[in-house]
C-alpha cells in the first residue's frame, strides 16, 4: 500500500468521523451515519475519497451482532406471532415496485426489466446481485438503489422524530444489556466465524447475517452474553455512512441524470405509499406503527434497523420485516416479473 492511498484512507476516515460528530452535536437522528455520509460525499467531490474494502463488512458484523441481542424468547415469540403481517408487507413492497417499474423505466430511459430491478426497494446489497443473475446491467440498478438509500436515510429518521413517538415500550423491546468485555470479545470472535462461514457458502450479505443469526440464536436459546458498547455502534455507523458517501462522486451521480431524477421521484412516491400501507397493517395487526413504517421503508436492512435502535423503536420487529423482505426478494423477484409479463400487467 503506497503513501498516497494511506493518506486518502486516513483523510476520509477523519473527515467522516468529524461529520458524524458535528451532526451528533446538532442532535440529528442517526447522526453518526448521516454525518459521515454527507461529509465523505462532500470530500469525494473535491478530491479522491476512499476507505479500506473491509470497512463495510466490519461495520456490518458489529451491527449484526448487536441486532440479534434483542431476540429474547418472549420477543422472538412476539415477532413470530406477527409473521403474517410481516410476510404480507414483504409481498406488498415488491408488488409496489413492480407496478412502478414501467413508469420508472420510461422516465429513466432504460428497458422495463432493468427498471423493475431499479424500482423494487430490495436494497443496494441484494438488487444488483439479483440483476446480475438475470443478465441485466448492474450499474443502473446500483445507482438507483444507492440514490434510494441516501434519500431514505436522510428523510426517515428526522420524520420519525417529528411525527412519531419513538421510545414507546412494547413487547418487542428487550432490556438494555450491560457490557462485559470478555464475553463481548467472544461474541465478536464467534460473529466473525459465522460471517466467514456464510461467506464461504456464498450467502448474500454474510457479514451482517452471520453475526445476526448467531447472536439471535444464543440470545433466544440461552442468554445474551454482553451488550455492545455505544461507541462501537457509533463507529460502525461511521463506517456504514462513509462507505455509502464515497460512492456519491460527481461521475457516479452524473452518469445518468434521468436515472437519478427517476430514483428520487420514485423513492418519495414509494415512501408515501409504503408508509400508508404500514399504518394500515399496524392498525389491523395491533403492531407499533413506527416499527412497521421502518420495517416497510424502502431502505436497506442495516440502515433502517440502526434507525430503529437509535430511536428506541422495536428493533426485533423492524429487523423481522427486513429479513423477510430479503428472503421474499430472493425467491419472488424473477417469478413475479415473469408472471407480470405473461399477464401484460407491466
Amino acid at each position: 500500500m503506497n503513501l498516497a492511498k494511506i493518506w486518502t484512507f486516513g483523510l476520509t476516515a477523519v473527515v467522516s468521523t468529524l461529520g458524524g460528530y458535528l451532526f451528533s452535536l446538532a442532535h440529528i437522528p442517526l447522526a453518526w451515519m448521516i454525518g459521515a455520509m454527507v461529509a465523505s460525499a462532500m470530500l469525494s467531490w473535491v478530491r479522491p475519497a476512499a476507505l479500506p474494502l473491509r470497512t463495510r463488512p466490519v461495520a456490518l458484523m458489529v451491527l449484526g451482532a448487536s441486532f440479534g441481542l434483542g431476540f429474547t424468547q418472549p420477543v422472538l415469540m412476539a415477532v413470530l406471532a406477527a409473521l403474517p403481517a410481516v410476510i404480507l408487507a414483504g409481498v406488498l413492497i415488491i408488488v409496489s415496485g413492480l407496478l412502478m417499474a414501467r413508469v420508472f423505466a420510461t422516465f429513466a430511459g432504460i428497458d422495463s426489466k432493468t427498471g423493475y430491478f431499479c424500482a423494487v426497494p430490495g436494497g443496494v446489497t441484494v438488487m444488483p446481485v439479483l440483476a446480475e443473475r438475470s443478465g441485466l446491467p448492474v450499474a443502473p440498478v446500483t445507482l438507483a438503489q444507492t440514490i434510494r438509500m441516501v434519500v431514505v436515510v436522510l428523510t426517515f429518521p428526522p420524520l420519525m422524530v417529528l411525527f412519531g413517538q419513538p421510545g414507546n415500550q412494547t413487547i418487542f423491546h428487550a432490556e438494555k444489556l450491560a457490557v462485559h468485555v470478555p464475553q463481548l470479545l467472544m461474541l465478536l470472535a464467534a460473529s466473525l466465524a459465522a460471517a466467514l462461514a456464510l461467506h464461504r457458502l456464498r450467502i448474500a450479505n454474510p457479514w451482517m447475517l452471520g453475526p445476526l443469526f448467531f447472536s439471535m440464536a444464543i440470545t433466544a436459546f440461552w442468554h445474551a452474553p454482553s451488550g455492545v458498547p455505544h461507541w462501537m455502534i457509533n463507529v460502525a455507523q461511521v463506517g456504514m455512512g462513509s462507505t455509502l458517501g464515497v460512492k456519491l462522486t460527481r461521475p457516479f451521480l452524473m452518469s445518468s441524470t434521468r436515472l437519478v431524477y427517476a430514483s428520487l421521484a420514485s423513492t418519495l412516491l414509494l415512501s408515501a405509499l409504503l408508509s400508508t400501507l404500514a399504518i394500515a397493517l399496524a392498525f389491523l395487526w395491533a403492531l407499533p406503527p413506527e416499527a412497521v413504517i421502518l420495517g416497510m421503508a424502502p431502505g436497506g436492512t442495516p440502515e433502517m434497523v440502526v434507525t430503529a435502535a437509535t430511536l428506541d423503536v422495536a428493533v426485533p420487529l423492524v429487523l423481522g420485516f427486513h429479513l423477510i423482505r430479503m428472503l421474499i426478494s430472493n425467491l419472488l423477484i424473477e417469478p413475479l416479473w415473469t408472471i407480470s409479463e405473461r399477464l401484460r400487467v407491466n
